[in-house]
């Protein structure tokens, strides 16, 4: 029997290269070997001020995109957060387990809520028992992030071990996959900071659905180090951050990538990486709107269905051993 794995993505702002070769390309590469459950975390989304239409629209437009980047409705389950409502349910439960200890610690409701925790909204501050409850509803084995959400992992983990303490075996305790390249891409225009759909400088991320012209941009104006040799250093984040994104989408082994770049300069290693990178999307933006609104709804009411007969009958065991029912 395959192992499982749960992963999602909020439909917001628009997804980067980073995403695609941190999260969607690994995506695709596990659903052959484990079960795979792949969400439109929409509940998620309205932590912060959504417009409703666009929040609609955005949600749909992402599915098309898991489907464009190779996932397959055959392989994998495909589904909307808001279609499950066990989602929500399983959450008050955790919420209830939970410490406001550890809720505090979290970095990214520090990032979020800007000093201003006053006035942020309580889901921001609570959404990690939903991440968490996205993820113990499927009795998932593993669960693919970066290295920003191992933080959100270990609280379901600890929810997971302290509802099984309190109550009996019932969860289990997934563990994180981290692929070795390509987990965290930098900024093209502050290599110390991950590439963000939601930078406001937006020369700094490529967009999956950029153009040509766009890509080539925002690539020759990518910062770079102090030195000239093109090669993997740390020491040198931008060159390292630009030469990883050669690498991922060239499929090239580190080697071949700095015997590939020796004695030549920035100008032609740019050109050559935004050519690269050009030609790697350029399969994927034409798969974008191969499905009709009819197929798509289809594959989302089908994925829903198959989450629904797990995730019911993990609440129904919650809510047993609770005494809730």
């Amino acid at each position: 029997m395959k192992k499982r794995i749960f992963s999602g993505a909020q439909p917001t702002g628009e997804l980067h290269i980073g995403n695609y070769l941190g999260a969607l390309k690994n995506w695709v590469a596990l659903q052959d070997e484990y079960e795979s459950f792949y969400c439109i975390v929409n509940l998620h989304a309205i932590t912060l001020p959504q417009d409703p239409h666009g929040l609609r629209q955005k949600t749909l437009d992402l599915a098309k995109i898991y489907l464009a980047a190779g996932v397959d409705p055959a392989k994998a389950t495909i589904f909307i957060q808001s279609d499950v409502p066990e989602h929500a349910e399983l959450t008050w439960v955790l919420s209830c387990i939970a410490r406001m200890g550890e809720l505090e610690r979290m970095t990214q409701f520090k990032d979020k809520g800007k000093g201003n925790a006053e006035r942020a909204g309580v889901g921001l501050f609570t959404y990690p028992i939903l991440m968490a409850a996205d993820i113990l509803l499927y009795q998932t084995d593993l669960v693919p992030v970066g290295q920003d959400q191992k933080q959100h992992l270990e609280l379901s983990r600890d929810l997971a071990i302290r509802f099984n303490r309190d109550f009996g075996e019932t969860f289990k305790v997934p563990e994180p996959y981290i692929p070795k390249a390509g987990a965290s891409i930098k900024s093209l225009q502050d290599p110390q900071k991950k590439m963000s759909k939601s930078d406001e400088n937006l020369k700094g991320a490529i967009f999956l659905m950029d153009s040509a012209e766009t890509i080539t941009k925002k690539i020759k104006s990518a910062v770079t180090d102090s030195g000239t040799d093109i090669t993997f250093d740390e020491s040198r984040p931008a060159i390292n951050n630009l030469l990883t994104i050669y690498q991922l989408v060239t499929g090239k082994s580190g080697d071949e990538c700095i015997a590939h770049f020796e004695g030549k300069g920035y100008g032609q290693f740019k050109g050559e990486l935004a050519e690269a990178t050009v030609e790697y999307l350029r399969p994927f933006q034409d798969r974008v709107n191969h499905y009709s609104d009819k197929e798509l709804a289809e594959i989302l009411k089908n994925g829903a269905d198959k989450a629904r007969a797990i995730s019911s009958a993990t609440l129904a065991d919650v809510y047993h051993k609770t005494g809730i029912k």
